[in-house]
Formats: C-alpha cells, structure tokens, sequence
C-alpha cells in the first residue's frame, strides 16, 4: 500500500513538473515568434528607407549630413543580431531619432512636403512605426508573461534546476525620447 503511494506522488509531481516545464516552453516560444514579428517590421522599415533618403536627395541635396546620419543608423540597426536585445533596442531608437530629422527637413523645402512619392513613403513608413509599436507592445506582453512565469511559485523552484533566463523589455533607452514633443505656432 505505501509503495502505492509513493508511486502516486511521483507520478503526480513528475506530471506537474512536466506541465511547468511545457509551460514554460510555450511562453518561450511567444516571445521567441514576437520577436521574430518585430523583426519583420523592422525589415519593412529598413527596406523604405532607402527610397525616403532618395526622394529626399533631389530637394535637400545640400543636407547630405542628415542623409548619411539617417543611412548610417539604417545600416548600424540591420548588423545588430535580433538576439541582442538591449544593443537591439539601442540601435533602433537611434534610428527612430535620425528619421525624425529627415521629417523636420519639410519644413524647410515645402517642393519636398507636396511631392507625391516622398508623401506616400512618408505614410509607408508611419504605417510601419504603427506596426513595429504594436509588435513591440506584443512583445512586451509575452515577456511580461514568461518573466513573471519564471518568478512565480512552483515554477521558479522548477526554474532553478532548468535554468531559463529572463528576457529583457523592449522599452526606450533615451531618457529624453520619453518627452512630450511640444508644438509652437
């Protein structure tokens, strides 16, 4: 009989902890799949840019320094593994930054504000910063997930003999893009 019991118990905490461990499996794999979204979007971006830089070329072309910036960080963000996250996260709000300069260059060349192709790239790639926001956003929400998985009991007791690793936040690193932008007129 107490051989019985004993048998029970192991089964019964073998099962759970194979029911943790597919768990935590599972959540690896959503965020592993909303990075791998993200960086579908990102690809997007990169792609569009070239075209923005070009229209942009033949108004602005004595703001070369802008351009290159703008090519610069492209390049810079696209040699960045997707698996380093933090330099991953570095690299793209540089971008963003730089992006945001070619967008202020329409105030000063209003030819380039009614252009047709620089309007529709412009919308192309609002389109996907609204895209890669909501891949983010999903990516946050998996983490969020898995992280507070692996800390919760009995999974972290589990965790310890398995060793899974936090992911990181995919949040901004520049204190000063947390700002609201002010408008004058």
């Amino acid at each position: 009989m107490t051989t019985w019991i004993i048998l029970g118990i192991i089964v019964v905490l073998a099962l759970v902890i194979m029911s943790m461990y597919n768990g935590l499996i599972t959540l690896k794999n959503r965020v592993e799949e909303a990075l791998s979204d993200m960086d579908v979007q990102l690809k997007r971006r990169y792609d569009l840019i070239p075209n923005l830089v070009e229209t942009v070329k033949g108004y602005a072309s004595h703001e070369q320094g802008t351009l290159d910036k703008v090519i610069a960080a492209r390049n810079s963000a696209m040699a960045v593994s997707s698996s380093d996250i933090e330099k991953k996260i570095k690299v793209e709000n540089e971008l963003s930054s730089t992006l945001k300069s070619i967008f202020a260059l329409t105030e000063a060349y209003p030819d380039l504000k009614a252009n047709q192709n620089f309007l529709e790239l412009q919308r192309e790639l609002s389109d996907t910063e609204d895209k890669i926001m909501a891949s983010r956003r999903f990516y946050n929400g998996n983490v969020r997930d898995f992280n507070t998985k692996l800390q919760v009991f009995p999974t972290n007791v589990i965790n310890s003999m398995l060793n899974f690793t936090a992911y990181k936040f995919y949040e901004l690193s520049d204190v000063a893009q947390r700002e609201n932008i002010s408008v004058k007129f």
